[in-house]
């Protein structure tokens, strides 16, 4: 009888071939426990692996099980793990010297023999004890263990010993550890195989060689940014937004978008590729304005997520252009804000409100692209008593720099806010220099808004061609958005690039009249619309997509959101909904409602500090204590960097000037030293700290993982410092602005970076973060399933961008909990309990709601409430617009291969082109 056990030794045999390579020849079935997944994982077996029944490998994947486990998250969340854990341990150099190992180990993952699972760190934290079992044909199997890897170094390079077993016993025993690992298992990515066939097959190419294919441009800086290698990728209607952009530029050399996408969606990214892009295809500078509070965030995201460096022009400590790095080019003379040391350039919007000869030499520069984020801020103000409507500063600095630029892409979530006609009044911005967009404007009727928007709205329609021309003329719609502009321009002679003609109707054939008369009557009827009412400027310019619309598609995750507190929540704590608040606290506010009141008596523009110091009270007593103090000390230029937190602050002081707000503080300082008095001599504790630590421990949000918002650093730092106090073995993340992130353990602070504080929130070592409005965005939390709103901004679009944080992509509860912490009897409880009324689908819980909230509501709650009951989403114009973009796929569906492009652009090569100063040749 044969001997049924063998032993072999690196030290005696090349063990890949005396053993493995022997072995699986003509085996039926292979099954193995490996250690990690690497490229060379069948590189000296391919051959043999090729022709075997059925190969079954479990791997370690270092994941955490919650990352994996398929009853609770998505697909496209299981994918992001296992692509960012690959791309963690990957090798280019390896990928370049072995591209034969990586296109075989492709065709292998593929061929549909091979199935892989890998398993996560707590069901096997290191899969160190290895086995297979080999079955051949007639039954028979050889089964081994040993510390080799199921690698070519594993079986080549490395000092390694295998015992083989070749009887029954042995086999049942080594299948039932197998059996147990796949069980745990899940199938490796698709999406990881995807990236191993791409990353085999993949060209490094110049920017100048895909300046012909635009959106394949896109495609080649993006495949390999920062966002991708995390598993995540610019989502379908990003990328949607970049082929809309390249549409537009060829169609009518410019492009010119008002992106109106709902908060949540992603404004940021569409605009940051489509920028790059335009770079990179040689249009010249990127300008990107933006509230100050954002130009960090937006510096941020555009390093953080697609690895673009940028300048942001900064006013404090120094005056200059501070780069990705923290490096500031020091600016010797207003002129200085034309010589961006980047392509991509960040200003603040206070900049053009505030004028001064910087402001006035940013008008005078050339663009290739300008982004205005928060558009709905260029206002023209209209009301009662106002003979003409007045254009904002912002607006009419938008109007000079709209004739500077080739391309003008406006984001806003709230294109409407009080007046149907502001939505033209952004639509006139994008057509300023460009006849496309409205025509021109002395023979054309796009630029009456009252009479565009009747028309757009479906009040009135041209039942006629005769009554349709005038609207048709000017601008000449493109020959490619219908037949019947096609034949139009044919009978016209009408070129491509022009959009205008001064000939009438009696100029058009017969058979193109008829036409036209006909799709006048008949309408767009795969949509049941008016003709008019999708062919049209709104039409064309709008790009709109509504969570809702993505959700249905299958696009993003559908999460309920309950909202705490509930009737029965603590009684010690709660009343009526809101946090019980002690007799020296009802005394504070009573001071700061005396100073609003004095604040809104005084002229115009110093009503909003009286504004802020009822949102600073109603935030925590922290935060009216340093408000307070901070207004007193009347820190001038010191306080626009010191309250970078707040934007309210920084923006409206930028706008009410240093002196004017010292002297208003003066004046009324005896309310706030008073308010001072009352806070600092309180002997009792906050209660809204007990509501937050109520939710943490009786409610069993500790476990479950808890971000904690506030408007404010004080707040959000105060309620750190408390959680860290009562749990002093809780680590306690707090996520602000540029030097102010930090982690909190036993009371002890540790600034930490920010990226440091994601990643220990993605590996689950932080459960607790307390966060600013001002810091949030880009902040994804999927992996916390609770909130707490330790106050509420009174625009329910910010609202919305704090539930966006973990209602995402991965997040581990198909519902999460919500609590909004109020003070009993101040105006934000007042102001929550008529907003609280309309939230009542736990799937869409602001969808009742404006997106904006009036100040002049927030005065008069009667107001408020008659707002709130009359309003209701527009159905029109903003379901028109929608109707165009609002599904990603009208566009084409061709990008499900953006994440398998091959053609690469560098990251050094885009770097360094992005680098180049603005003025600079290619």
């Amino acid at each position: 009888m044969p001997d049924l056990i063998s032993r072999f030794s690196s030290r005696n045999h090349r063990l890949s071939h005396v053993f493995l390579k022997d072995r699986l020849k003509g085996a039926e079935t292979y099954d193995r426990i490996a250690g990690y997944f690497r490229s060379s994982i069948f590189d000296l077996i391919h051959e043999e692996i090729s022709t075997i029944g059925r190969v079954r490998i479990v791997c370690n994947a270092d994941l955490d099980p919650r990352d994996l486990t398929a009853a609770t998250l998505s697909q496209k969340a299981r994918d992001q793990a296992q692509v960012e854990r690959w791309h963690e341990q990957g090798d280019e150099v390896d990928a370049l010297l072995e591209r034969p190992r990586w296109r075989r180990l492709h065709e292998l993952l593929t061929a549909g023999n091979v199935e892989i699972r890998v398993v996560s760190r707590d069901n096997a934290p290191f899969l160190h004890g290895k086995a297979g079992v080999i079955t051949r044909p007639d039954g028979t199997t050889s089964s081994f263990i040993g510390s080799i890897n199921e690698t070519a170094n594993g079986w080549v390079q490395s000092y390694e010993m295998i015992w083989e077993d070749q009887s029954p016993e042995a086999a049942t025993w080594v299948r039932s550890e197998f059996d147990w690992l796949w069980k745990k298992g899940v199938p490796l990515s698709q999406a990881v195989i995807d990236e191993i066939g791409r990353t085999a097959n993949k060209i490094e190419v110049q920017v100048e060689e895909m300046q012909s294919d635009p959106v394949g441009l896109a495609k080649s800086v993006t495949v390999e940014s920062p966002l991708v290698r995390r598993g995540e990728g610019l989502a379908p209607w990003q990328k949607a937004f970049v082929k809309i952009f390249v549409e537009h530029d060829q169609k009518y050399g410019a492009a010119r978008l008002l992106l109106a996408d709902e908060v949540g969606v992603g404004k940021t990214l569409s605009m940051a590729a489509t920028g790059a892009l335009s770079v990179l295809m040689g249009h010249g500078a990127f300008l990107i304005l933006c509230p100050a509070t954002l130009t960090l965030q937006w510096q941020m995201e555009l390093w953080d997520k697609l690895g673009l460096p940028s300048c942001v022009w900064a006013r404090a400590p120094q005056k200059g252009w501070l780069d990705h790095r923290g490096h500031l080019y020091r600016s010797r003379d207003p002129d200085d804000v034309l010589r961006c040391p980047a392509q991509i350039g960040i200003v603040s919007t206070g900049l053009l409100v505030r004028g001064g000869p910087e402001a006035q030499a940013l008008l005078r520069g050339t663009y290739g692209m300008i982004a205005l984020d928060e558009g709905h801020k260029a206002r023209v103000k209209r009301g009662i008593g106002m003979d003409e409507p007045e254009p904002g500063k912002l607006y009419q600095a938008m109007e000079r720099l709209a004739g500077r630029t080739r391309h003008l892409v406006i984001g806003t979530a709230t294109p409407i806010q009080t007046h149907r006609e502001e939505i033209w009044d952004l639509m006139k911005l994008l057509a300023y220099g460009q006849d496309h967009v409205l025509g021109r404007p002395s023979a054309s009727r796009w630029w009456d808004s009252e009479q565009a928007l009747d028309l757009v709205s479906g009040r009135t329609a041209p039942p006629e061609p005769e009554a349709a021309w005038p609207w048709l003329r000017s601008p000449l719609p493109h020959a490619r958005e219908a037949a019947v502009f096609r034949a139009i321009r044919e009978d016209l002679k009408v070129r491509e690039d022009e959009f205008f003609t001064d000939r009438g109707l009696a100029d058009l054939d017969d058979f193109t009249r008829e036409d036209l008369a006909e799709v006048l009557e008949m309408g767009e009827i795969a949509r049941k619309l008016p003709f008019m009412r999708y062919h049209n400027p709104l039409g064309r310019h709008v790009v709109l997509r509504r969570r809702k619309t993505l959700e249905e598609a299958g696009l993003m995750d559908r999460i309920a959101v309950n909202i705490h507190p509930r009737p029965s929540t603590s009684p010690a704590v709660f009343e009526r909904g809101a946090v019980r608040t002690p007799h020296f606290y009802d005394r504070a506010y009573e001071e700061v409602q005396l100073f609003t009141k004095a604040m809104k008596a005084r002229q115009a523009g110093t009503g909003f500090l009286g504004n802020l110091m009822m949102q600073r009270i109603c935030s925590s007593i922290a935060s009216g204590i340093a408000t307070a103090t901070k207004m007193l000390e009347r820190r001038r230029e010191g306080i626009l960097a010191e309250e970078a937190e707040d934007p309210d602050l920084l923006e409206a002081i930028e706008e009410l000037g240093a002196e004017a707000y010292a002297a208003a503080v003066d004046v009324e300082a005896i309310h706030l030293e008073r308010v001072l008095e009352i806070l600092s001599s309180a002997k009792q504790e906050d209660p809204k700290g007990r509501a937050v630590l109520h939710y943490l421990d009786q409610e069993g949000w500790l476990a479950l993982g808890c971000i904690i918002f506030s408007q404010y650093y004080d707040t959000a730092r105060w309620v750190g410092e408390l959680i860290s106090e009562t749990h002093p073995t809780e680590p306690v993340a707090v996520y602000a602005g540029v030097g102010k992130s930090g982690v909190l353990l036993g009371g002890e602070w540790r600034s930490i970076d920010r990226e440091d504080i994601k990643r220990g929130v993605k590996e689950r070592k932080l459960r607790v973060v307390c966060a600013t409005d001002a810091a949030c965005e880009g902040l994804n939390l999927q992996t916390l399933g609770t909130l707490i709103n330790v106050d509420l901004p009174w625009n329910p679009s910010r609202l919305e961008q704090r539930i966006g944080r973990i209602k995402r992509y991965g997040q581990q509860r198909r519902e999460v909990d919500m609590a909004n912490l109020v003070y009993s009897g101040t105006i934000d409880e007042r102001v929550y309990q008529r907003l609280s009324e309309r939230m009542q689908d736990r799937y869409d819980i602001l969808g009742s709601l404006p997106d904006t909230i009036e100040d002049d509501w927030i005065e008069n709650i009667e107001r408020l409430e008659a707002e709130l009951k009359s309003f209701t989403k527009p159905e029109s114009p903003a379901d028109v617009f929608s109707l165009r973009y609002g599904d990603f796929l009208e566009v084409g569906d061709g990008d499900a291969d953006w994440e398998l492009w091959t053609k690469v652009v560098s990251r050094r090569d885009i770097e360094t082109l992005l680098e180049r100063p603005w003025g600079s040749g290619r």
